[in-house]
């Protein structure tokens, strides 16, 4: 099982060393690229107001984060380094997601994720589509990912995202597909290859008895010597 954990999250502004805080966190499991159903989610009280920038990107206010759990609280922290595990962790423009997830750890006195979990699909585009716009919106819009679901930006909506995302970018679609000849794939240990039997379930005629009577008519009129078809004639 190759399990891996997309996240995001959504902040009060763009720097946690300038006092900036998180306040929406969401991860997905995925089991060798595929989503499991397995998620995490919480929004986070910031204990300080928020960016007019950043709250008209998420649309979270103050208000609505009043009275949610703090980051240290054990049904977050705790509840997120026992989900994340000892897994990889994908996010998008990750040193982003990393430096505020870090430091709110650390300043809940937690166990950091180490910088060598982190895959950033940023990387991942900007190697694959060098020169080109790599935001989350513009990749989902290139590999044909549907965004009619988001109104604002928002931690499980961009998770779901950037798990169709990272599924294009590391060829997942392909990796299930086997376009080689039957004769060219291995057989599995102890197969015999069988050829074709009769069909088990016979097509119904589509011809009617004018139709059939009209080409038998051809036949004996318009060709010579020994013809095949005769040969299936009941």
């Amino acid at each position: 099982m190759a399990r891996e954990i997309v996240l995001d999250t959504e902040t009060t502004g763009l720097n946690f060393g300038n006092g900036h805080r998180l306040v929406e966190i969401a991860c997905i499991e995925l089991d060798d690229l595929v989503p499991t159903g397995r998620s995490f989610h919480r929004y986070v009280d910031p204990e300080r107001d928020i960016d007019t920038e950043a709250e008209r990107v998420h649309g979270l206010s103050a208000a609505f984060l009043a009275g949610k759990p703090r980051f240290a609280a054990p049904e977050v922290a705790d509840a997120l380094l026992d989900f994340v595990a000892g897994d990889p962790l994908v996010a998008h423009n990750a040193g982003f997601d990393r430096g505020f997830v870090n430091g709110e750890l650390e300043r809940a006195g937690r166990a950091t994720l180490e910088t060598a979990r982190w895959i950033d699909t940023l990387a991942l585009a900007q190697k694959r589509f060098p020169g080109m716009y790599n935001s989350l919106d513009a990749l989902c819009k290139r590999f044909k990912i549907s965004l009619s679901e988001r109104e604002k930006h928002g931690a499980m909506v961009d998770a779901r995202l950037l798990a169709g995302v990272y599924l294009e970018l590391k060829g997942g679609r392909e990796r299930a597909l086997d376009l080689r000849l039957a004769t060219e794939r291995p057989a599995a240990a102890g197969a015999v290859r069988k050829g074709y039997g009769p069909r088990p379930r016979p097509l119904a005629p589509r011809a009617g008895d004018l139709e059939r009577a009209r080409h038998a008519a051809f036949i004996r009129e318009a060709l010579e010597g020994d013809v095949v078809w005769s040969q299936f004639e009941d």
